[in-house]
């Protein structure tokens, strides 16, 4: 891959060497740099090639082809995760909020890759993503599988494509559920407007299907010390606490379905409105997975609570939780 970098020559810089004029450019950034690709053939004015002695014109055109920088080569680091369960195939972690899953742009250290190279991670054909099968977004918490081998990474990706991995969520959202379930079943695709953000997308995007069960209601915010309203009037729409099943798997996917529904979840800066119980991350957490272990057919069935930033917010807006029961429990959808 190569980026393309384009120089009109301005009147200041007329009669200068080809060399000097795109040393300049920061992409370039030194004059060795720019010889040596004009010395590749890599530079062109006006659609022809020239040396490096080359004396510019105003209003030229430089064209040059820059190789791609090579990624930052991947090295451990030390990070506290909890590995929920492992052996020789697999491992499935609990990953903190806060924490982006793979190696990125703006992301080449920090991430759970980099915390989890010490397991011997492996798998799949991105290098930089060794052993990911499925990802969570920065904020969200909760379960993630990663793959050891590059067998085990393929079948499941398989399963993870056939739906035979049963991943459910919890979510707060903003309103109230006249039904005690529903299912959302709208096309994603990248938003046109905005390529950080998904959008329902009829006609030109992937299938994407998301099941829900209402596990709780408020129909205001209590004021209590520390909590969201602090004193002020009930919130007007309230919130529910839902029990969410994935049957795919898009980027955002919860997120937007939901917040296409009017119930955006609680916290969501990208998708969601002002955060009145100050979450201070979307209200988001992978609680439990279920799936057959791709190598030796035993049946793998793990749970993660509710983190304490997230409790707490269930605390603030009142009432008794069986939270344990809520982690653990099927999604019956």
């Amino acid at each position: 891959m190569t980026v393309e970098l384009k120089i009109t020559v301005p009147r200041e810089r007329e009669g200068e060497r080809l060399d000097l004029v795109l040393s300049a450019a920061p992409e370039v950034g030194s004059r060795a740099a720019a010889q040596k690709l004009i010395a590749g053939g890599h530079v062109r004015v006006n659609g022809k090639n020239q040396g490096k002695s080359y004396r510019v014109s105003a209003g030229e055109q430089v064209d040059a082809r820059l190789p791609a920088p090579a990624p930052p080569e991947l090295v451990a680091e030390p990070m506290d995760l909890k590995v929920i369960f492992e052996d020789e195939y697999l491992l499935i972690v609990d990953k903190p909020a806060g924490v982006v899953t793979h190696p990125a742009r703006g992301h080449d250290s920090g991430t759970l890759v980099h915390g989890l190279l010490g397991h011997q991670i492996a798998g799949g054909d991105h290098p930089r993503r060794p052993g990911i099968v499925h990802r969570l977004d920065k904020d969200t918490s909760g379960l993630l599988i990663v793959a050891r081998d590059d067998a085990t990474h393929r079948r499941l990706t398989r399963m993870m494509a056939s739906h035979d991995i049963d991943r459910t969520y919890l979510a707060l959202v903003h309103g109230r559920f006249e039904a005690a379930s529903g299912t959302v079943d709208a096309p994603l695709a990248r938003d046109s407007a905005s390529r950080q953000r998904m959008a329902v997308a009829h006609g030109r995007g992937r299938p994407a299907v998301t099941h829900f069960e209402v596990l709780r209601s408020w129909s205001g915010v209590t004021g209590k010390p520390g909590g969201a309203g602090n004193g002020s009037s009930p919130a007007r729409d309230g919130f529910s606490l839902l029990r969410v099943k994935l049957e795919t798997g898009r980027t955002h996917q919860i997120r937007v379905h939901l917040a296409a529904i009017g119930h955006p979840v609680a916290g969501d800066k990208l998708y969601g409105c002002r955060d009145k119980l100050a979450v201070g991350r979307q209200f988001l957490h992978s609680a439990r997975l279920v799936f057959r272990h791709p190598r030796t057919g035993e049946i793998i069935d793990v749970s993660s609570p509710l983190p304490g930033d997230l409790v707490k917010v269930l605390d603030n807006l009142g009432g008794t939780l069986n939270l344990e029961l809520i982690a653990t429990a099927c999604c019956k959808l």
